[in-house]
């Protein structure tokens, strides 16, 4: 059983724009600081973007993003809905990859793959022409 479940992915033009969704499956994951990586062909699984929890009496929403990405790609959360976001612009060919959301079991943004306890199944974005 898969912990998390990524949706949104799809085929775009370059420059094009997507929004991937990560929602919780068969547990709550409700105070974690949450994460998206990708894998393309042939590569090792990289960081894209991290948020820290944000919520009660501790405050740390910090975001966390990749240098290939910055400026372009925006990680977002929705702590009643226990959703995590992750809005794509300007998308490039070497964007393509599947991407996969992750969650912690502390409430600290990490960039690091190995901080990630609970994956999800991966969603496919494709960018072309």
């Amino acid at each position: 059983q898969v912990p998390l479940q990524a949706c949104g992915g799809g085929l775009v033009q370059p420059g094009g724009s997507l929004r991937l969704s990560c929602a919780p499956y068969g547990r709550t994951f409700s105070s974690a600081a949450k994460g998206w990586f990708r894998q393309s062909l042939g590569k090792e699984r990289e960081f894209v973007a991290a948020i820290g929890w944000s919520g009660g009496t501790w405050s740390d929403g910090t975001t966390y993003y990749a240098d290939s990405v910055k400026g372009r790609f925006t990680i977002s959360r929705d702590n009643a809905k226990e959703m995590v976001y992750l809005q794509m612009n300007s998308l490039k060919p070497e964007d393509t990859a599947v991407y996969f959301c992750a969650a912690t079991k502390g409430v600290r943004a990490t960039m690091v793959l190995s901080d990630y306890d609970y994956w999800g199944q991966g969603t496919q974005v494709t960018v072309s022409s």
